[in-house]
């Protein structure tokens, strides 16, 4: 439960410490006084957006903090827990801070941590209930949610959502892929037949490059022989052979070595030249052999290339750019996908939808107990909030196929007085009654929760006399199961609280001294003053101040 707050420099407030205590506490003062910004100060350390206008004027920052006791929520221990954000046993602290620069800082038990879990965290703890709360009530969404916060299944809502938008998704990927598959159908025969001819090529770049290599070979081989016969005649068959003459030098050379060493190194010279020369006339006269003019090979490496050139000039690339191409054009049938492709996604549709249904179903049982509870207990309350006669009824309509949010659509009716038909809440109540009905149902609601503290700001606007009455021992009985905080301009709902507090607004006696806002507990006689205020206006006289005390009397015998 919330155990103590503190506010400095926040709007008109200079600094407020409060320390709550358990039941049914009122915030009561005069319009203006300020008495929503305790909930503001509150609902922006859980969480909610704020910026430097919130900060109190000729001030640096604004500042709040505040203390819950956590001993009976062991779920948002495990938050903390898993996300590293421990304090004291049993104690959880939030601090939020805003400057003038805009700038926020947000502290969860000394850690500095986002808007986002300050927001978890504070959904463990608080739950607020603004004035405007029963115009949200109109909204089909917020009736679903509301019924789905009573039946305790708000989790399993969530999971018929994420069911269904699986089977949606596996739905609209079936659909896509079976449009492509219609709409690809001249592109894939067109590929599939680019896919033929390349095969049917079988060309690779190792045989280009040997291809090229035999082409100027076979075209060339007539000068190729020439030359391979002219080399032969000149190294060794001629008259005037390099190598007779080689020999006839080195022989002249070797018969004078006798004479004079230093020839020695001039003959073997020569031995190693007559030596090579020797072996390129033989590897010549076997490279001449083997080059004979073969006429119908050079037709075949033409015939060959012909074929390639004419492949390449029909699909506009170079002969070598082939084998890339034909990579490409497989990939591209591969990403057309098949009918095992749609066969296999209308298995997984199939089981999603499954899933969903099973899911949904579920809920479904769920919500329909919990809609005759909740009519039940509502219809119930209407009997003692000035609408005798009255009948409340969730219904559930339902839906072709089933949405995001289950088989059925949730709509509250009303029969506002006894022999109207049920029609929807938003056509057939006034403003007052719809402030009565929704003040019932989130009364009701507000019981089977798990948030320990539940602040009403102003829900009882639109009510009054004995009605108003019934509503403070509404919220007082409400007290009993949690902490209540309402801030209330009712004199019924006020003197049912189990404690009163007063917000006050004052003026500086200087000029430049700022308007600021202060709250004050009441003790019992301080009590009867402001109830007396709120009953009898300027002048309070004494038989307002009795009329008071008897009020509070009689509420606090209830």
């Amino acid at each position: 439960m919330l155990k103590h707050l503190s506010i400095k420099d926040f709007v008109i407030v200079d600094r407020v410490e409060l320390d709550f205590m358990p039941g049914f506490t009122v915030l009561t003062g005069e319009t203006g006084a300020g008495k929503s910004i305790l909930i503001d100060a509150l609902s922006l350390a859980l969480g909610e957006r704020g910026d430097a206008s919130q900060i109190r004027h000729g001030c640096e920052r604004a500042e709040i903090n505040v203390t819950f006791d956590t001993g009976h929520l062991p779920s948002l221990r495990q938050w903390l827990d898993e996300h590293d954000l421990q304090g004291d046993p049993d104690s959880c602290l939030m601090r939020r801070v805003i400057e003038t620069s805009g700038r926020s800082r947000n502290y969860l038990n000394g850690h500095a941590v986002t808007l986002q879990q300050l927001r978890t965290a504070g959904e463990y703890l608080v739950a607020i209930h603004s004035q405007h709360a029963h115009q949200a009530l109109l909204q089909k969404d917020a009736q679903r949610e509301l019924l789905d916060a009573f039946a305790g299944c708000a989790g399993l809502a969530r999971t018929v959502k994420e069911a269904y938008q699986q089977w949606q998704g596996c739905q609209q990927q079936r659909i896509a892929l079976e449009q492509r598959a219609a709409e690809s159908h001249d592109k894939r025969e067109q590929l599939e037949w680019q896919l033929q001819e390349l095969t049917a090529l079988n060309f690779t770049l190792l045989e280009w490059q040997t291809l090229q290599a035999d082409h100027g070979r076979l075209s060339h081989v007539a000068a190729l022989q020439a030359a391979a016969d002219g080399g032969i005649e000149m190294l060794s068959e001629s008259e005037q052979a390099v190598l007779a003459q080689i020999n006839s030098v080195n022989h002249q050379l070797q018969n004078l070595l006798e004479y004079d060493g230093a020839l020695r190194t001039i003959t073997d010279l020569l031995d190693a030249a007559q030596i090579q020369l020797q072996e390129s006339v033989y590897e010549l006269k076997h490279y001449r052999q083997r080059l004979d003019l073969d006429p119908q090979a050079l037709h075949g490496v033409e015939q060959r290339l012909s074929a390639i050139h004419t492949t390449a000039r029909k699909f506009r690339v170079n002969p070598e750019e082939l084998p890339a191409l034909l990579e490409s054009i497989t990939h591209q049938l591969a990403a057309l996908g098949s009918n095992a492709d749609i066969g296999h996604l209308l298995e997984l549709e199939t089981a999603a939808q499954g899933e969903y249904c099973k899911h949904a179903q579920e809920l479904s049982s769920i919500r329909q107990h919990a809609a005759q509870e909740l009519s039940g207990k509502v219809s119930a309350a209407m009997q003692t909030i000035a609408m005798a006669g009255g009948e409340f009824s969730v219904a559930l309509n339902p839906v072709e196929q089933g949405n995001a949010h289950g088989l059925e659509q949730i709509e509250f009716q009303v029969a506002a007085h006894q022999g109207l038909p049920l029609r929807p809440l938003a056509k057939v109540v006034s403003g007052g009654e719809l402030s009565r009905i929704s003040l019932a149902i989130q009364v009701i609601t507000s019981k089977v929760g798990v948030v320990p503290t539940l602040i009403f700001d102003e829900v009882d606007v639109g009510i009054g006399g004995k009605v108003a009455e019934i509503v403070g021992h509404l919220l007082k009985q409400l007290g009993k199961e949690r902490q209540v905080l309402c801030i209330t301009h009712l004199p019924q709902v006020a003197a049912t609280g189990d404690q009163q507090w007063q917000v006050m607004k004052s003026a500086g006696q200087a000029a430049h001294q700022a308007v600021v806002s202060t709250i004050a507990v009441l003790n019992p006689q301080q009590r009867v003053e402001e109830i007396a205020r709120m009953l009898g206006g300027v002048n309070i006289t004494e038989t307002t101040r009795q009329h008071a005390a008897e009020m509070l009397q009689q509420a606090h015998e209830c």
